[in-house]
Formats: structure tokens, sequence, C-alpha cells
């Protein structure tokens, strides 16, 4: 009778396994932006110690990049003066792997999640404590540890896919570009 359980149960785990299905791949993947640029691809390959080095990421943002698909993005698909998670699906994270100052303020190395507050003139970019999110459901104002508004600009190209980029625009200072449709704005960071 044991021997017979035995094998009942171990047809059951195997159905189980076999039973399961893969997720559908979702519309807008998820992708990082890393700086350096490029840095968790190039540096496996770099052999020179120094520059091995100078390629560590220093900080990451991983994100979800929506299509445009003929939409006005700013203004009605994303309402003016209400909270974004900067994507889609999960809520959009930016990992420091050392301290940053953002906005006039110290930031401990660690993972945050970046809420945009958009306007026609300016975006608003809080950094929030809770982590592990799915957009904005549960953004909580409480948790925003900074806040920073920065005027937008307008770009030649239509930008059909949410983008994210990270790029040294001064020594010690990164900005973090996000754009979009025609609208792109730029958050600095120092790096300490």
């Amino acid at each position: 009778m044991k021997r017979i359980l035995l094998i009942a149960a171990i047809v059951l785990a195997g159905t189980t396994v076999n039973a399961q299905e893969f997720e559908k791949m979702d519309k807008s993947t998820m992708d990082r932006a890393y700086f350096p640029p490029k840095s968790a691809h190039d540096r496996i390959f770099e052999k020179d110690a120094a520059k091995k080095a100078a390629l560590t990421p220093q900080i990451r943002v991983t994100y979800s990049r929506p299509a445009k698909k003929g939409r006005v993005v700013f203004g009605e698909l994303l309402k003016f003066g209400q909270p974004w998670r900067v994507g889609a699906n999960e809520s959009t994270e930016i990992l420091f792997m050392n301290d940053v100052k953002f906005a006039g303020k110290d930031i401990k190395a660690g993972r945050y999640t970046i809420i945009i507050i958009p306007t026609e003139k300016e975006w608003t970019l809080k950094l929030n404590s809770d982590l592990d999110g799915w957009g904005n459901y549960g953004y909580e104002p409480s948790l925003d540890i900074a806040s920073l508004s920065v005027p937008v600009t307008k770009s030649d190209k239509e930008i059909e896919n949410l983008s994210i980029a990270l790029y040294e625009a001064s020594e010690n200072t990164v900005h973090l570009k996000i754009g979009w449709d025609t609208t792109v704005a730029e958050f600095p960071i120092t790096i300490k």
C-alpha cells in the first residue's frame, strides 16, 4: 500500500510540474539602464584591471518600456498632476550602489522606487522607500524620501517606447534622463 501511495505521489507531482505554463510575453518589456552605460556588459570583457574597476556599476534603473502606439501620452494617457510609475507593470526602481546626493539630500546606497508627477512644463521625481510594488496602486506619498522638480524639454524625434538613460553630465554628476513621446526630463544625481 505504501508503495502504491508513493508511486501515486510521484505521478501527481510530475503532473503538476508539467502542467505549469510559461507566462505569455509582456507587451511592455523590462529593461535596465546603468551608470556607467553598458557597465554590466562591457566590464565582463575588459582585460585591464583599472578599466574594469572603472566600469563597476554605480547606478541601475529597472523599468518596463510601454509603447506610444499612436496615443497622446502626456495629458491624456498619463494625466497631468497624477503620480506615474515611470513605465508599465512593476514600479520602476533605482539602485544606488553607493551613497549619493539627490535633490540636496544625502541618499544612502540601496533600492528605491521612482514616481514621477508630470505637468505640461515640469516633472517632479520622487524617490520612495516602498519597494516591489505594481504601478502606482500602492504608492504612499508619506514614504517619499526626496523630491526634485525639473523642466521638461521637447524631443525632435518621437520616442516610441519609454526610454531611460544614465550619463555623466559633469564630474561626479550623473543625469537620469527619461523620455517618451516627445517629452524628455533630466534629473541630476551627485555621486559621492
